[in-house]
Protein backbone atom coordinates (compact mmCIF):
# COMPACT_ATOMS: atom_id res chain seq x y z
CA UNK A 1 0.00 0.00 0.00
CA UNK A 2 1.06 3.57 -0.64
CA UNK A 3 1.65 5.59 2.53
CA UNK A 4 -0.94 8.39 2.36
CA UNK A 5 1.02 11.41 3.57
CA UNK A 6 -1.94 13.72 2.86
CA UNK A 7 -3.75 11.99 5.73
CA UNK A 8 -0.97 13.01 8.11
CA UNK A 9 -0.72 16.59 6.85
CA UNK A 10 -3.17 17.95 4.29
CA UNK A 11 -1.09 21.13 4.09
CA UNK A 12 2.15 19.46 2.93
CA UNK A 13 3.04 20.91 -0.47
CA UNK A 14 6.24 18.94 -1.09
CA UNK A 15 7.67 15.61 0.03
CA UNK A 16 10.23 13.03 -0.97
CA UNK A 17 9.26 9.63 -2.27
CA UNK A 18 10.61 6.48 -3.86
CA UNK A 19 9.30 4.96 -7.09
CA UNK A 20 8.15 1.40 -6.38
CA UNK A 21 6.25 0.57 -9.60
CA UNK A 22 5.10 1.65 -13.04
CA UNK A 23 1.61 0.65 -14.14
CA UNK A 24 0.73 -0.83 -17.52
CA UNK A 25 -1.18 2.36 -18.28
CA UNK A 26 1.87 4.55 -17.74
CA UNK A 27 1.26 5.62 -14.15
CA UNK A 28 3.78 5.94 -11.33
CA UNK A 29 3.46 4.43 -7.86
CA UNK A 30 5.47 5.86 -4.96
CA UNK A 31 6.08 4.36 -1.55
CA UNK A 32 4.51 7.48 0.02
CA UNK A 33 2.69 10.43 -1.50
CA UNK A 34 1.08 13.77 -0.71
CA UNK A 35 -1.11 13.42 -3.83
CA UNK A 36 -4.77 12.68 -3.06
CA UNK A 37 -6.32 10.01 -5.30
CA UNK A 38 -9.68 10.78 -6.89
CA UNK A 39 -12.56 9.60 -4.75
CA UNK A 40 -15.60 10.69 -2.77
CA UNK A 41 -16.37 13.42 -5.30
CA UNK A 42 -12.95 15.05 -4.84
CA UNK A 43 -10.67 15.16 -7.92
CA UNK A 44 -7.22 13.64 -7.91
CA UNK A 45 -4.34 15.99 -7.22
CA UNK A 46 -2.03 17.39 -9.90
CA UNK A 47 1.53 18.65 -9.63
CA UNK A 48 5.00 17.47 -10.61
CA UNK A 49 7.80 15.01 -9.88
CA UNK A 50 11.44 16.16 -9.81
CA UNK A 51 14.56 13.95 -10.02
CA UNK A 52 18.11 14.23 -11.35
CA UNK A 53 17.39 17.50 -13.14
CA UNK A 54 14.19 16.08 -14.69
CA UNK A 55 10.60 17.17 -14.17
CA UNK A 56 7.43 15.25 -15.00
CA UNK A 57 4.05 16.98 -14.82
CA UNK A 58 1.30 14.97 -13.10
CA UNK A 59 -2.21 15.58 -14.45
CA UNK A 60 -4.22 13.62 -11.90
CA UNK A 61 -4.03 10.89 -9.28
CA UNK A 62 -6.16 7.73 -9.08
CA UNK A 63 -6.51 4.64 -6.94
CA UNK A 64 -4.70 1.52 -8.06
CA UNK A 65 -4.72 -2.09 -6.97
CA UNK A 66 -4.22 -3.25 -3.39
CA UNK A 67 -4.14 0.21 -1.83
CA UNK A 68 -1.74 1.74 -4.33
CA UNK A 69 -2.02 5.40 -5.37
CA UNK A 70 -1.15 6.01 -9.02
CA UNK A 71 0.19 9.34 -10.31
CA UNK A 72 -0.84 9.89 -13.93
CA UNK A 73 1.54 11.91 -16.17
CA UNK A 74 0.05 14.78 -18.16
CA UNK A 75 1.60 13.40 -21.37
CA UNK A 76 3.93 10.59 -22.45
CA UNK A 77 7.44 11.38 -21.25
CA UNK A 78 10.46 9.67 -19.68
CA UNK A 79 9.49 8.41 -16.24
CA UNK A 80 11.57 8.22 -13.09
CA UNK A 81 12.99 4.69 -12.85
CA UNK A 82 11.90 2.19 -10.23
CA UNK A 83 13.97 2.71 -7.11
CA UNK A 84 14.50 6.40 -7.85
CA UNK A 85 14.30 8.84 -4.95
CA UNK A 86 12.50 12.02 -5.99
CA UNK A 87 10.72 15.16 -4.86
CA UNK A 88 6.96 15.53 -5.36
CA UNK A 89 5.27 18.93 -5.45
CA UNK A 90 1.55 19.65 -5.44
CA UNK A 91 -0.40 22.16 -7.49
CA UNK A 92 -1.18 23.68 -4.11
CA UNK A 93 -3.61 26.40 -5.19
CA UNK A 94 -5.83 23.79 -6.85
CA UNK A 95 -5.67 21.39 -3.89
CA UNK A 96 -6.35 24.12 -1.32
CA UNK A 97 -9.48 25.22 -3.17
CA UNK A 98 -10.64 21.60 -3.20
CA UNK A 99 -10.10 21.52 0.58
CA UNK A 100 -12.16 24.69 1.06
CA UNK A 101 -15.00 23.46 -1.16
CA UNK A 102 -15.02 20.00 0.42
CA UNK A 103 -15.29 21.39 3.95
CA UNK A 104 -18.01 23.81 2.85
CA UNK A 105 -20.04 20.88 1.47
CA UNK A 106 -19.86 19.14 4.85
CA UNK A 107 -21.42 22.26 6.36
CA UNK A 108 -24.00 22.42 3.56
CA UNK A 109 -25.17 18.98 4.70
CA UNK A 110 -25.63 20.48 8.17
CA UNK A 111 -27.83 23.41 7.14
CA UNK A 112 -29.78 21.14 4.77
CA UNK A 113 -30.26 18.08 7.02
CA UNK A 114 -31.46 15.69 4.32
CA UNK A 115 -29.96 12.46 2.93
CA UNK A 116 -27.24 13.09 0.33
CA UNK A 117 -27.43 11.14 -2.94
CA UNK A 118 -24.31 12.49 -4.63
CA UNK A 119 -21.73 15.22 -4.74
CA UNK A 120 -18.84 16.76 -6.63
CA UNK A 121 -15.94 19.07 -5.77
CA UNK A 122 -14.22 21.55 -8.06
CA UNK A 123 -11.84 24.49 -7.91
CA UNK A 124 -14.50 27.20 -8.09
CA UNK A 125 -17.56 25.36 -6.84
CA UNK A 126 -19.05 22.14 -5.56
CA UNK A 127 -22.46 20.58 -5.29
CA UNK A 128 -24.49 18.12 -3.27
CA UNK A 129 -27.52 16.19 -4.47
CA UNK A 130 -30.17 15.78 -1.80
CA UNK A 131 -33.22 13.57 -1.36
CA UNK A 132 -35.37 16.72 -1.49
CA UNK A 133 -38.93 16.33 -2.83
CA UNK A 134 -39.61 20.07 -2.61
CA UNK A 135 -37.21 22.89 -3.47
CA UNK A 136 -35.68 25.13 -0.81
CA UNK A 137 -38.21 27.55 0.61
CA UNK A 138 -35.63 30.28 1.24
CA UNK A 139 -32.26 29.82 -0.44
CA UNK A 140 -30.98 33.14 0.98
CA UNK A 141 -31.72 31.98 4.53
CA UNK A 142 -29.86 28.72 3.91
CA UNK A 143 -26.90 30.65 2.50
CA UNK A 144 -26.88 32.96 5.53
CA UNK A 145 -26.96 29.99 7.92
CA UNK A 146 -24.10 28.33 6.05
CA UNK A 147 -21.99 31.49 6.05
CA UNK A 148 -22.63 31.92 9.76
CA UNK A 149 -21.25 28.42 10.43
CA UNK A 150 -18.19 29.18 8.30
CA UNK A 151 -17.59 32.47 10.10
CA UNK A 152 -17.57 30.73 13.50
CA UNK A 153 -14.12 29.47 12.48
CA UNK A 154 -14.77 26.02 13.93
CA UNK A 155 -11.86 23.57 14.10
CA UNK A 156 -11.87 20.61 11.73
CA UNK A 157 -10.33 17.40 13.07
CA UNK A 158 -10.35 13.66 12.48
CA UNK A 159 -10.66 10.47 14.46
CA UNK A 160 -11.04 6.79 13.66
CA UNK A 161 -13.60 4.14 14.52
CA UNK A 162 -13.75 0.45 13.74
CA UNK A 163 -15.89 -1.00 10.96
CA UNK A 164 -18.06 -2.57 13.66
CA UNK A 165 -18.58 0.77 15.41
CA UNK A 166 -19.68 2.38 12.15
CA UNK A 167 -22.06 -0.49 11.42
CA UNK A 168 -23.57 0.06 14.87
CA UNK A 169 -23.99 3.80 14.20
CA UNK A 170 -25.49 4.02 10.68
CA UNK A 171 -26.71 7.57 11.35
CA UNK A 172 -23.14 8.82 10.86
CA UNK A 173 -23.43 8.08 7.14
CA UNK A 174 -25.19 10.87 5.25
CA UNK A 175 -24.71 9.51 1.75
CA UNK A 176 -27.43 7.28 0.33
CA UNK A 177 -25.61 5.77 -2.65
CA UNK A 178 -21.99 5.52 -1.50
CA UNK A 179 -20.85 3.80 1.67
CA UNK A 180 -17.57 4.78 3.33
CA UNK A 181 -14.68 2.46 2.48
CA UNK A 182 -14.76 -0.44 4.89
CA UNK A 183 -12.83 -3.67 5.15
CA UNK A 184 -9.57 -2.10 6.37
CA UNK A 185 -10.68 -2.51 9.96
CA UNK A 186 -11.23 1.18 10.66
CA UNK A 187 -12.98 4.21 9.18
CA UNK A 188 -11.90 7.86 9.31
CA UNK A 189 -14.36 10.38 10.75
CA UNK A 190 -14.16 14.11 10.06
CA UNK A 191 -15.44 16.32 12.88
CA UNK A 192 -16.33 20.01 12.63
CA UNK A 193 -16.41 21.78 15.99
CA UNK A 194 -15.64 20.31 19.40
CA UNK A 195 -17.66 19.19 22.41
CA UNK A 196 -20.81 21.30 22.71
CA UNK A 197 -19.79 23.26 19.62
CA UNK A 198 -19.62 20.18 17.39
CA UNK A 199 -21.83 20.68 14.34
CA UNK A 200 -20.90 17.72 12.13
CA UNK A 201 -19.36 14.26 12.29
CA UNK A 202 -19.28 11.94 9.29
CA UNK A 203 -17.05 9.37 7.57
CA UNK A 204 -14.82 10.92 4.89
CA UNK A 205 -11.49 10.15 3.29
CA UNK A 206 -10.91 13.54 1.65
CA UNK A 207 -8.78 16.54 2.53
CA UNK A 208 -10.17 19.50 4.49
CA UNK A 209 -9.10 22.85 5.86
CA UNK A 210 -8.09 23.04 9.52
CA UNK A 211 -10.81 25.54 10.44
CA UNK A 212 -14.01 26.62 8.75
CA UNK A 213 -12.92 30.27 8.58
CA UNK A 214 -10.46 29.30 5.84
CA UNK A 215 -13.38 28.59 3.51
CA UNK A 216 -14.11 32.30 3.17
CA UNK A 217 -17.19 33.73 1.51
CA UNK A 218 -19.55 31.40 -0.32
CA UNK A 219 -22.62 31.76 -2.49
CA UNK A 220 -25.35 29.23 -3.17
CA UNK A 221 -26.03 28.90 -6.88
CA UNK A 222 -28.77 27.10 -8.75
CA UNK A 223 -30.99 24.53 -7.10
CA UNK A 224 -31.63 22.07 -9.92
CA UNK A 225 -34.31 19.40 -10.07
CA UNK A 226 -32.68 16.11 -11.06
CA UNK A 227 -35.54 13.71 -10.42
CA UNK A 228 -38.80 13.26 -8.59
CA UNK A 229 -37.07 13.49 -5.21
CA UNK A 230 -33.59 14.65 -6.16
CA UNK A 231 -32.38 18.26 -6.13
CA UNK A 232 -28.86 19.52 -6.74
CA UNK A 233 -27.62 22.46 -4.67
CA UNK A 234 -24.61 24.27 -6.12
CA UNK A 235 -22.11 26.14 -3.94
CA UNK A 236 -19.55 28.67 -5.17
CA UNK A 237 -16.42 30.11 -3.57
CA UNK A 238 -16.62 33.91 -3.74
CA UNK A 239 -12.96 34.64 -2.99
Amino acid sequence: MTDMLFREDAYAREATGKVVAHTAEGGIVLDATIFYAQGGGQPGDSGALHWDGNMLEIATTVKGEEGQIVLVPAEPAPMPPIGCELRQSLDWDRRYRHMRVHTALHLLSVVIPLPVSGGSIGVEKGRLDFDMPESLEDKEAVQAALQALIDRDLPVSESWITDEELAANPGLVKTMSVMPPMGQGRVRLVRIGTDSNQVDLQPCGGTHVASTGEIGKIRLGKVEKKGARNRRVNLHLEE
